[in-house]
Formats: C-alpha cells, sequence, structure tokens
C-alpha cells in the first residue's frame, strides 16, 4: 500500500511568478498557504501507518522540493510527470487528484493524503482496504450550495455515467479525509469518461470541476466499498483556539487529525503555527526516513 501527497508552497518566489503570469492575478494566501508542518504528515505515516512501502510527494515543479526532502526516500512527482501538457500549469487541485493514478511506480492500493491531514494514532491496513474493496463512510445530500458541493454533485453524475447507473435526485459525498483508492479503478473510469471528464477540467476552481469524488463514487456504484468511516477528527482554525488544536495534536481524539486553514491576520497566523509546531515536536519528535 502506498501514500500519494499533493503539497503546495505559495511562499515559493518561482511558483508565485508562474501563477501571476498564467492568472494575471495574485495567489489567494489561504489556499496556498504553507504551515511547514509536511514533516509531521510523514512523520505519523511513518510512526502510525508502518505498513506503507512508498510515499509520493506531487509538487508542481523543482522549486517546490522542501530543502529538507530526503528524495531517495520520498519519490517526487511533477505535474509534468502525470498531467497532460495542455492542462498544464494548472493551481486547481481537482485537475491534479484527477491524474494521480499515472503516477509511475505506484502501488495498486493506494491512499490519497492532502497537506492537512496528519496520522497522530494507530492505524491498519483495513482502516483503508478490505477485501479488494475501499473503506469510506459515504453521506447523500439533495442540495448543491456553494463550489464544493456542486463539485461534489458533478462528480457523482460522471460516477453513475461511469458505472452505468441511472440519474438520482440525491447525490453522493465520500466522508472528507484521506482517500483510498484503486489504481485500475481510477484508470477504468477516466477511460470510461475521458470526453465529459475532460471538458471540467479548468487551471483554477470552478463550480463545472470534477474532483476525486468521481473514483470513489464509482466504487461505490458498483459495490466495491464497505461503510465503515476512517477515524478523523475535524478541526477548523475558525473553532479551535491554538491551544485547542495543540491538546488534539498531543491527545487526539480520532486517529487521523484535519485541520483545516481559515483566513486570519499575519500575527494570528504566526502564533498558531509556533503553537501548532511545539504541539507537533511534542508528539512526534523524530525525523521520518523521508527527511535528511
Amino acid at each position: 500500500m502506498d501514500v500519494v501527497i499533493t503539497y503546495v508552497n505559495g511562499l515559493d518566489p518561482v511558483w508565485q511568478q508562474e501563477y501571476s503570469r498564467a492568472t494575471n492575478r495574485p495567489a489567494l494566501a489561504k489556499r496556498y498557504r504553507d504551515w511547514g508542518l509536511l514533516p509531521y504528515l510523514l512523520r505519523g505515516i511513518e510512526c502510525y501507518m508502518p505498513f506503507i512501502e512508498r510515499v509520493f510527494l506531487v509538487v508542481s515543479g523543482e522549486s517546490q522540493v522542501p530543502d529538507w526532502a530526503d528524495t531517495g526516500n520520498l519519490h517526487i512527482v511533477h505535474h509534468r510527470d502525470i498531467i497532460p501538457e495542455r492542462f498544464l500549469p494548472t493551481f486547481n487541485s481537482t485537475t491534479i487528484e484527477l491524474f494521480l493514478h499515472r503516477i509511475a511506480g505506484l502501488g495498486e492500493e493506494f491512499v490519497y493524503f492532502n497537506d492537512d491531514l496528519f496520522p497522530l494514532a494507530p492505524l491498519e491496513r483495513t482502516d483503508f482496504f478490505r477485501d479488494g474493496k475501499i473503506v469510506m463512510r459515504f453521506a447523500r445530500h439533495l442540495l448543491a450550495s456553494g463550489m464544493y458541493k456542486k463539485q461534489t454533485r458533478q462528480s457523482d453524475r460522471l460516477a453513475r455515467l461511469a458505472a452505468g447507473v441511472g440519474k438520482g435526485v440525491a447525490f453522493v459525498r465520500p466522508q472528507h479525509t484521506c482517500t483510498p483508492m484503486l489504481r485500475s479503478s481510477n484508470e477504468a473510469v477516466y477511460a470510461k469518461i475521458k470526453t465529459p471528464l475532460e471538458q471540467r477540467i479548468t487551471m483554477l476552481r470552478a463550480n463545472g470541476n470534477v474532483n476525486q469524488y468521481v473514483y470513489t463514487d464509482y466504487l461505490y456504484y458498483t459495490g466495491k466499498t464497505v461503510d465503515r468511516p476512517i477515524p478523523t477528527k475535524h478541526c477548523s482554525m475558525a473553532v479551535y483556539s491554538a491551544e485547542a488544536l495543540a491538546r488534539q495534536i498531543q491527545n487526539p481524539s480520532r486517529a487521523i487529525v484535519c485541520i483545516n486553514d481559515v483566513s486570519m491576520s499575519a500575527g494570528k497566523q504566526e502564533r498558531m503555527r509556533l503553537r501548532l509546531h511545539r504541539a507537533f515536536e511534542e508528539r512526534l519528535p523524530l525525523k521520518s526516513r523521508f527527511e535528511k
């Protein structure tokens, strides 16, 4: 079993120049902000997910590879390695997610992590895969308000098309956590709906995009999911104080903690950053094999 992580450092001047040149606008700080917490995600994987064989870090280019990364153990994947040239450059996570199955050397079973998810307690293989099926809890929705829900509904529609399932009034949404995926299934889904899927690919996020859920929804509609939640605690910085987040890191109530970023002042961000680093360093003090 492998892990794939998508990562962007919005403070990288090379990346900022490319973004401004391609979009003619400045990057949104919240969406592309790097808190410097990626080492702790990798330490959590090594400490609490010892069954993971390889970890792939997907970045836009060489300037995005962290200085501390041991690239002998952390496999670096550039966007150009997996995304067709006609869709580059991209600053849209939904675009990147659609092509993860094209990573060279990726195993059949892999778990996709955003860089705001942190394993902080022991996990088992069966928390993610059982008998060739992915483990995932799904919810059903009727209304699609906001960009995220609209993308989720669109992904459901194309997953139904790929699975040969008729249209429905409701749409499904997988649990918001790391995502178990089957490489061969992703490949098959992409091939089945290539034209309508590619018609919805954009450089920046848009309501009509299709996201990674097209792959998990397909597994749901074809009976290849186990209805069980992955143990995840969601902590929004809009609700949790720095001290509350630190307590959750040091004594997690679920095996995986998701820390959601929000807009905030520069001063608050720095105080939050320092407190989070201190808490993570206390919880995961030893470097992983992915660090120099």
